[in-house]
């Protein structure tokens, strides 16, 4: 996978289903124009956004990254990550795991985030997370709690929860699996 082509697969979807720009904004709480840039690959939403996505079509996140096909195995190479790293609306670069890999009860990510890029925002979503940070730090609130974790650190915790980001290093990259509820 050289691209993510989130907004081909939600466009396809959304039209299979019938459905609108406008309907799918109303579910999602966001504006038609955040969808239409979504649809024509402008913009490359949250892990928060795609997951309010994937409920509103009654789907997954994985059908929105997925490629084509349905495969029981998907290998990534070392090295593909980082050279296929997609910058989000929010300022960090993610690279989903298994996209292909139709169905999914988890979707695994590998973040990278640089100081003065990332967005600071709030997140809350269904299902649950797994971090790891791989290199660097960062600053991680869950709640009305805030976590500076380094390599090796990991949280997990219940996604509803308020949660935001934030690198504490030049560049911090961090491991973060979704899963679905």
């Amino acid at each position: 996978m050289h691209k993510l082509a989130i907004g081909t697969h939600l466009r396809r979807i959304r039209i299979r289903q019938n459905r609108t720009i406008q309907d799918i904004a109303d579910k999602c709480h966001l504006s038609r124009n955040t969808i239409s840039k979504i649809e024509a690959n402008k913009v490359v939403p949250s892990v928060a956004t795609l997951a309010k996505l994937a409920k509103s079509l009654g789907s997954d996140v994985g059908a929105l990254l997925e490629e084509n096909g349905e495969l029981a195995c998907v290998m990534t190479p070392a090295g593909q990550p980082q050279e296929n790293l997609t910058q989000t609306e929010k300022g960090y670069h993610i690279y989903p795991f298994a996209s292909e890999y139709k169905n999914k009860k988890m979707q695994p990510f590998l973040f990278v985030a640089r100081k003065g890029q990332v967005k600071k925002h709030h997140l809350a979503h269904d299902g649950e997370e797994f971090l790891y940070v791989l290199e660097g730090r960062i600053k991680f609130q869950v709640g009305d709690v805030e976590y500076t974790l380094k390599e090796g650190d990991s949280l997990y915790f219940d996604a509803l929860q308020k949660h935001w980001v934030i690198p504490a290093s030049e560049e911090a990259k961090y491991l973060v699996v979704h899963v679905f509820s």
